[in-house]
């Protein structure tokens, strides 16, 4: 039920949300492998512990851009990498919605 479909390697993400109608949102997440776990690991820090909305407007790939890691990164990780922003994101919309 964790596990992020889309990745290459295994990813697993859990979701923990408290209360209130804009939610604080923190994630676990761990891999099989040692350099997704190094990008999951920046994922947690860009979104863990903060507001469903500020989730929902956080740009992961501006902020890779701005990293330099995006350049540094196969299409295959990229793609990966994608796939956890994108149930991160749907983790906070459901957030959202549930409290509206």
């Amino acid at each position: 039920a964790n596990k992020v479909p889309g990745c290459v390697s295994q990813v697993w993400l859990t979701t923990e949300q408290g209360p209130g109608a804009d939610p604080v949102i923190s994630f676990q997440g761990d891999s099989d492998a040692h350099i997704v776990r190094g990008l999951v690991a920046i994922m947690l820090a860009l979104f863990s512990g903060r507001r469903a909305s500020e989730i929902q407007s956080t740009d992961a790939e501006a902020t890779l851009k701005e990293l330099g890691l995006d350049e540094h990164l196969s299409p295959q990780r990229a793609n990966g990498l994608r796939s956890m922003v994108k149930r991160i994101k749907r983790d906070a919309e459901a957030a959202l919605k549930q409290t509206a």
